[in-house]
C-alpha cells in the first residue's frame, strides 16, 4: 500500500517556507490516517499531509501546486462516506482541521463567521448561550468546511434544510491559489451569480473554502420528542407521509427498520420494541402549543397501526430520542466486526417514499443490510456489512447499490441526497444529469484547468 512520494526535495522545501517544518508530514502513519474515510473505498496515500493556519497559506500552497501540477485535497474530519476526500492522484492533502476559530457571532443578525475547520457540534455549544443555533447536524462530528463541500443535512433537514441553505458568505482559494470572497451578509440578495451555492457540495473540486459566514436560527422555546412504533413498514411509511401532509412541521423524521432497533438494543443495552419506529421532533413556544399539536400527530398514528407512542417534553427527552438515532451507523458496525459497509443514499419525491422503502427492503432480502433515513423529506440510508474482498458476495452487494438507485432515479430523485458523489456515485452522474453533466465539466475546466483539485471526484 506503501508508494514513494512524487515530491522533490525543491518541493518539500518550498513548502517548508510557507507553513514551517512541524505543521507538515510525509510519515506513513499520517498519510495513513488521510488515504481513507469512513467509507469501504481502498485508501490512496497522499505524498504529504500539511496544517495551514489561514487562508494566506492555503492560498501560497495551492498557487505553488498549480504550478507545479501537484493534486490538492481539502481535507476536513474525514468522515464522509463516499471516498470524498481520499486523494486517488497523491499528492497534497490540505488538513484544515486547525484552522478552527470563530471569527464572530453577531446575535442581532443572526449570523456567525466561522473558519473551516470548526466542528459544528462546537459552534452549537457556544451559540447555545446567545438562543442560538446552526441547524445542519449530520451527526458525526463533521468541520464546517466538510459540512459545505458536501451540502450536508440530517435529521434536521425536513425543518431547516441543508447547509446550503445557511451559506451566506464564503472566503475560497481557486486552483491558481487566487482568493475570492463571494456573497453578502444581507439575507436576500439578487445580485449576479450565487458562487456561494455553487461551491457549497462540490467538494473541494471547484475551489477550497477557508471562512464562511452562516446564517444562525433560534433555539426553539420547548420540544416534543416522540417515538413510534408500528406493525409493519408501510404503516410506519404511510404515517410520514400522512403527518407532512396534515400541514404540521416536524423539526425532524427519522425512520428505523426493525432490524436496526434490535442492533441498538444489543449494542447499546436498550429495551426498544423491535418494530419499525418513527423517531420525531415537533417544537413550539409553549407546551400547550405541542400538545394541541401532538394530538393529531397521536390520531394520525394510531389511523395507521401504532403500537407504542413514547413521548416527552423538554431537552432530557430530546437529547434521549437523538441518542438513539445518532449510535445508528456505529452500532451497526460494531455487530459486524470484521466486516465493512456500503452506505446508500438516495432521496425520492415523498409521494414515492413508503414505495421506495418497500423496494429497498425486497432488493437486499439476502444481505445483512439495515434500511432508515431521514424520512420527513424522503432520504433513504441503506447500509450493508460485507467483505469487500470477497468478490462474489461484493458483486451482489453492489449490485443491490445499483438497483436501489436506478430505482430512486425512475421514481425522479437523486442518487445521493447529503453524502455526495465522491468516488462512490461517479457512476450515476451521466443517467441523473444528462446533458447538463457537460455543463458541469465547463465549469469545472474553467475555475480548475490543471485538475489538480480534488481529482477523480464527480465526473465518471
Amino acid at each position: 500500500m506503501a508508494k514513494e512520494s512524487s515530491l522533490q526535495k525543491s518541493d518539500i522545501d518550498y513548502l517548508v517556507q510557507i507553513v514551517g517544518i512541524e505543521k507538515l508530514s510525509r510519515g506513513e502513519s499520517v498519510r495513513y490516517s488521510h488515504s481513507h474515510d469512513e467509507s469501504f473505498h481502498k485508501p490512496c496515500l497522499p505524498d504529504i499531509v500539511i496544517w495551514p493556519q489561514n487562508t494566506d497559506e492555503v492560498s501560497r500552497i495551492v498557487a505553488y501546486a498549480f504550478e507545479r501540477r501537484i493534486s490538492v485535497t481539502p481535507w476536513g474530519a474525514g468522515s464522509s462516506l463516499e471516498g470524498n476526500p481520499i486523494p486517488v492522484q497523491g499528492g497534497i492533502v490540505l488538513d484544515l482541521q486547525e484552522m478552527n476559530r470563530i471569527l464572530a457571532v453577531r446575535p442581532e443578525d443572526f449570523q456567525a463567521d466561522v473558519e473551516a475547520g470548526v466542528v459544528y457540534k462546537d459552534l452549537n455549544r457556544i451559540l447555545e448561550a446567545e438562543g442560538l443555533f446552526f441547524p445542519p447536524d449530520p451527526g458525526a462530528a463533521a468541520t464546517v468546511g466538510g459540512m459545505i463541500g458536501n451540502n450536508a443535512s440530517g435529521i434536521r433537514s425536513v425543518k431547516y434544510g441543508a447547509t446550503r441553505d445557511y451559506v451566506m458568505r464564503l472566503t475560497a482559494v481557486l486552483s491558481d491559489g487566487q482568493v475570492i470572497r463571494t456573497g453578502s451578509r444581507s439575507r436576500k440578495c439578487s445580485s449576479g451569480y450565487d458562487i456561494c451555492r455553487l461551491l457549497t457540495g462540490s467538494e473541494g473540486t471547484l475551489g477550497i473554502v477557508t471562512e464562511a459566514t452562516l446564517k444562525l436560527v433560534g433555539l426553539p422555546f420547548t420540544f416534543m420528542a416522540v417515538r413510534a412504533t408500528f406493525p409493519t413498514v408501510g404503516d410506519a411509511t404511510r404515517t410520514v407521509f400522512e403527518i407532512m401532509r396534515s400541514g404540521l412541521t416536524p423539526g425532524a423524521m427519522e425512520f428505523l427498520d426493525a432490524d436496526i432497533v434490535g442492533v441498538l438494543n444489543r449494542d447499546r443495552g436498550l429495551h426498544l420494541e423491535e418494530y419499525p419506529t418513527l423517531l420525531m421532533e415537533f417544537s413550539g413556544y409553549s407546551e400547550r402549543g405541542l400538545e394541541d399539536e401532538m394530538q393529531f400527530v397521536t390520531d394520525i398514528c394510531r389511523g395507521n397501526g401504532c403500537l407504542l407512542l413514547d413521548r416527552g417534553i423538554g431537552p432530557v427527552e430530546r437529547k434521549r430520542l437523538w441518542e438513539i438515532r445518532h449510535l445508528t451507523h456505529e452500532s451497526i458496525r460494531r455487530a459486524h466486526p470484521g466486516l465493512l459497509s456500503l452506505s446508500m443514499d438516495v432521496a425520492v419525491p415523498l409521494s414515492r417514499y413508503s414505495d421506495m422503502v418497500a423496494l429497498c427492503k425486497e432488493i437486499v432480502t439476502g444481505l445483512t443490510a439495515y434500511v432508515f433515513g431521514h424520512a420527513g423529506d424522503g432520504n433513504i440510508h441503506v447500509v450493508v456489512m460485507d467483505n469487500p474482498d470477497d468478490e462474489i458476495r461484493w458483486a451482489g452487494v453492489e449490485a443491490a447499490h445499483s438497483r436501489i438507485v436506478q430505482q430512486a432515479l425512475d421514481f425522479e430523485g437523486t442518487c445521493t441526497g447529503e453524502h455526495g458523489i465522491g468516488i462512490g456515485k461517479k457512476g450515476f452522474m451521466v443517467r441523473e444529469h444528462g446533458e447538463s453533466l457537460e455543463t458541469m465539466k465547463k465549469i469545472k475546466a474553467l475555475l480548475d484547468p490543471r485538475g489538480i483539485l480534488n481529482p477523480g471526484k464527480m465526473f465518471p
